[in-house]
């Protein structure tokens, strides 16, 4: 069955965030201190650790367990219950070597980030689209370890900006902040990009987008994701076609030694003069790389979070979130 994209437009969230608070300090003392106690190990240690952490979160915590399980069975109908159960099990895992692994970036050196890594495929894309010199467009999900790739970016000599979101925790907002910008990753909060993104492709910077969630303050688009209408952002595919960038897809993915292979696609943007067509059209082919990319390492994807929470009301009930 073939969906028509259809538009949502949300007002931006610019309010910042408040002044912490007790609870706040405390969570923030907490990450200090797992930094600290990470410190004398190397980066497999610290993934691994964080990979036992993760996995509590399916078993024997179940937080949203079952919601995840439910996903990937409607996303992978040709799954045995067991392959489903293994599927979900890692990306708890998967979730935790992230969170271990960003907490470990602050203290990680150029070598350090690109020693995590075993190679890259299609890095001479990403090359060739920057040496164009009219900036890039980077799009990713919430696959593999997002963070990082980034940070590989920038240690290999690129200029690279990411558009973030603030945290609800303005101390772990910083924290993370800084161990972006240690490597020459510029931060663009979400409330000053509409400003800060045309400067920094004018520049001739490549500017990264995480694709696969939307948030309030995010203009969006609903195209299928495993055969469901999602809330996509555009962001990416407005200013690709805006400024006519060349845009390239990302990730990361963690290869069974714990190591990286950086991924590097090309995705070819639709003209045809209709420009609200073309925005959701370059929408879908992003999303349609992603999936391919989740559909070969489905256990490194982020089924935690509600990808189809607020279809729209004439959804047919057999697409509807599972």
């Amino acid at each position: 069955m073939r969906m028509t994209p259809r538009t949502t437009t949300m007002r931006d969230a610019a309010a910042a965030p408040p002044r912490p608070t007790l609870a706040q300090r405390a969570e923030y003392a907490a990450l200090r201190t797992v930094a600290t106690l990470l410190r004398p190990f190397g980066w497999r240690t610290a993934s691994n650790a964080g990979a036992l952490v993760g996995g509590l979160g399916w078993r024997p915590l179940a937080i949203r367990a079952d919601r995840v399980e439910r996903t990937i069975r409607a996303c992978f109908p040709e799954f045995t219950e067991a392959r489903v159960r293994a599927v979900a099990r890692e990306s708890y895992r998967g979730l935790g070597r992230v969170a271990m692994e960003s907490i470990v970036l602050s203290r990680a050196s150029r070598e350090d980030v690109l020693a995590a890594f075993a190679g890259a495929e299609g890095w001479e894309t990403l090359v060739a689209a920057h040496a164009e010199g009219r900036g890039v467009i980077l799009v990713a999900g919430h696959l593999g370890n997002w963070e990082l790739s980034a940070a590989y970016m920038a240690a290999r000599g690129l200029p690279v900006d990411a558009i973030a979101m603030h945290m609800a925790n303005p101390l772990s907002d910083a924290f993370f902040t800084r161990t972006r910008e240690r490597f020459g990753v510029r931060v663009l909060f979400a409330d000053e990009s509409v400003r800060a993104i045309p400067k920094s492709l004018r520049d001739g910077r490549m500017v990264g987008f995480l694709s696969d969630q939307s948030a309030k303050g995010l203009a969006s688009t609903f195209v299928p994701f495993f055969g469901r209408p999602a809330r996509t952002p555009r962001g990416a595919a407005v200013f690709a076609l805006r400024n006519d960038l060349p845009m390239v897809f990302v990730a990361a993915l963690r290869r069974p030694d714990g190591r990286y292979v950086a991924h590097f696609e090309r995705v070819p943007l639709v003209r045809t003069g209709d420009k609200e067509a073309d925005i959701d059209a370059t929408v879908v082919r992003y999303t349609e790389v992603l999936e391919r990319y989740v559909t070969r390492f489905p256990e490194q994807y982020f089924w935690q979070h509600r990808r189809w929470k607020g279809q729209p009301k004439d959804t047919p009930p057999h697409l509807k979130e599972p």
